[in-house]
């Protein structure tokens, strides 16, 4: 009984620690966001007027929403091509992340230096050094540079022109070949993730190893029966991180679509229409992926 009463005990203070950890972003959600939140589901089924006397929101329906659907071929597009993209990114994503984690968790000379490498594009890819990044004209000079004096293929390209030619899963190859050539920025997308799954490995006792190495549990072996469930919880934290961070990326289209109607063409209702309908197919996205992998998440004491 007293035991059961000190786990009950420990229950609830990490549970009070984590309500605390969370109140700020309660608090600023409830003061700052509840209102813009149903102005902006208000505003999707009506036609927002602008005048200099304010904005006047006249109810449509869901005139909207059938103009995203049926109206609007671009928005359809750019919705179907940023879904495939958040597939092979995500897959990408974590993946890399995974395995690098893996190879930092090792012991080696200036292990603390390389975590910081990899953590850099986190801090490189935010706020104004991102601007700088983008912005920068040496920057730009010097890749047009490197482009212009890149003599004749490489062999990575002859490669890839052998396999896309020769009919036999081109498509999956190209798609490969993609991800290769956007290792840049799975690499900068990749920060978060690799500290995550780092956190989790460090957890995991080194006696399990130790008595699986003297069982004869090979490397390979480890991985998969020790390694891999004991950080299942974290993969599924990962997926739905890498999926909202995919979402609210500048560079996405679907993102730049709605910026642009809202701010260029003053379409307040229909940048809300669409606004609502990416948001709710990314809820459905996060949900039914939360729902398949926690099925296969290892919880343990």
């Amino acid at each position: 009984m007293k035991k059961q009463s000190k786990l009950a005990g420990l229950q609830r203070r990490k549970a009070i620690s984590g309500y605390l950890f969370i109140m700020p972003f309660i608090i600023g959600f409830l003061a700052f966001m509840v209102k813009p939140f149903f102005q902006s589901l208000y505003m999707s089924f009506c036609n927002v007027e602008v005048s200099p006397q304010g904005i006047n929101p006249v109810w449509n329906g869901i005139a909207n929403y059938l103009r995203a659907f049926t109206v609007d071929t671009e928005f359809n597009r750019f919705l179907t091509e940023e879904l495939g993209k958040m597939v092979v990114n995500t897959l990408a994503i974590t993946v890399f992340s995974f395995f690098v984690a893996l190879i930092l968790n090792q012991k080696f000379k200036g292990r603390a230096f390389v975590r910081a490498v990899f953590f850099l594009p986190v801090i490189v890819s935010s706020g104004v050094i991102l601007g700088i990044e983008y912005d920068n004209t040496l920057l730009s000079s010097m890749q047009e540079i490197i482009e212009e004096t890149d003599a004749g293929p490489s062999i990575t390209d002859a490669i890839e022109n052998i396999l896309i030619t020769s009919g036999i899963g081109a498509s999956a190859f190209q798609v490969v070949f993609d991800v290769v050539d956007g290792i840049y920025d799975i690499a900068i997308a990749s920060g978060i993730q690799i500290i995550i799954f780092l956190s989790g490995l460090q957890t995991i006792p080194e006696s399990m190893y130790e008595a699986a190495e003297i069982e004869g549990c090979s490397g390979w072996e480890s991985l998969w029966k020790i390694t891999f469930p004991m950080i299942s919880s974290l993969l599924l934290v990962n997926l739905v991180y890498t999926i909202v961070d995919f979402f609210m990326r500048s560079d996405n289209q679907i993102m730049e679509k709605i910026s642009d109607t809202m701010i260029t063409d003053l379409n307040y209702g229909f940048a809300s229409a669409m606004a609502w309908i990416y948001f709710l197919i990314v809820i459905a996205i996060i949900g039914v992926s939360s729902l398949l992998l926690s099925k296969a998440v290892y919880y343990y004491e």
